[in-house]
């Protein structure tokens, strides 16, 4: 995909949907970071239905370490990989309460010290929180840069740095959000809804359905 053609990409999908959110639910930095740490291999809508419980009586890294493992397994037992879930977020509540005050960090070195915060996790506190034009590039913006040439790479690493390099600048603050929710809804992995992607005419994937399928 040459400059022009990413240049309108972006105007396109920025068009359909100027102001982009996460679909994960919160309403602050620490629960966010919460909710983000516990959608590692699992989705949005599962988190978002444990999460309303367990920020009701734990919102701040005080209240959660005070729940304990097994207090905090209860509330989140029903996302995959819960125990080692909870025991990150627990080892990360006790770092943020001895080195940030209670606070999320604002600095990427800070955030990836945290337990079971990586890369992508850092990313998208840097971006949502802090305002950073980061991209934290999960299987959906891999998937899709890729596929349709946008900014191919052999891992996700490359590709978010391809990214960060070609994405034009007016459009950086919310291209994560974009591909994440193009990915997620219109360039699925099995079956990319070709025929309902208001950027098809510009991707490089080579077997496109233009029309839908019968009974769609």
């Amino acid at each position: 995909m040459n400059k022009v053609s990413r240049h309108e990409f972006f105007r396109r999908l920025a068009e359909l949907d100027p102001h982009p959110v996460t679909e994960l639910q919160y309403s602050s930095p620490f629960e966010l970071l919460v909710a983000v740490l516990l959608s590692a291999q699992a989705t949005d809508a599962s988190v978002n239905k444990a999460t309303p419980r367990l920020f009701a009586v734990a919102n701040t890294p005080e209240n959660m370490l005070a729940l304990g493992q097994d207090g905090l397994e209860s509330y989140i037992a029903t996302i995959g990989l819960y125990r080692s879930k909870a025991r990150h977020l627990l080892q990360t509540c006790r770092i943020l309460i001895d080195r940030h005050q209670g606070q999320v960090p604002p600095s990427r070195e800070a955030l990836e010290a945290l337990p079971g915060v990586g890369r992508k996790t850092a990313n998208v506190i840097l971006n949502i929180v802090f305002g950073e034009p980061t991209i934290a590039v999960d299987t959906h913006i891999f998937r899709l840069a890729n596929r349709t040439g946008l900014a191919p790479g052999k891992d996700v690493e490359a590709v978010e740095q391809k990214l960060l390099k070609v994405v034009p600048a007016e459009f950086r603050q919310h291209a994560h959000h974009w591909l994440i929710l193009h990915g997620r809804y219109v360039c699925k992995a099995r079956r990319p809804e070709c025929w309902n992607c208001v950027v098809n005419d510009l991707c490089d994937y080579k077997a496109k359905e233009l029309v839908p399928p019968k009974g769609r």
